[in-house]
């Protein structure tokens, strides 16, 4: 059983950069296959990344490769997203995430989510 807690999420114009950070607690971290997934507005929720245990496997979607970047620190219990070169369609609640199991199909079904956190990208 693990709580997930995002934070850092704000308002950057297009072109800036912004880290989010997803704190966990309970369970054990280093278990967890961590990820993110990111929900605009009347729309359904999609997949941006996820990371390995160990950080050594980094998966992206489409939309955002080469342009953010997930890793963890399993010493501190903590996932990150930074976020370079956002887009005004980079606008959404992002979600830290994570699950029991490895899976590679890069879709958002995961077991344990945190509340979330806003990210808004003015043109």
């Amino acid at each position: 059983q693990v709580q997930l807690i995002e934070s850092g999420g704000g308002l950057v114009q297009a072109g800036g950069s912004l880290r989010l950070s997803c704190a966990a607690s309970g369970g054990t971290f280093s278990t967890y296959y961590m990820g993110w997934v990111r929900q605009a507005p009347g729309k359904e929720r999609e997949f941006v990344a996820q990371v390995s245990l160990m950080d050594t496997i980094r998966t992206y979607g489409d939309s955002v490769k080469g342009r953010f970047s997930i890793s963890r620190d399993n010493s501190k219990n903590t996932v990150y997203l930074q976020m370079n070169s956002l887009k005004p369609e980079d606008t959404a609640v992002y979600y830290c995430a994570a699950r029991d199991n490895w899976d590679t199909s890069r879709g958002v079904d995961y077991d344990y989510w945190g509340q979330g956190t806003q990210v808004t990208v003015s043109s």
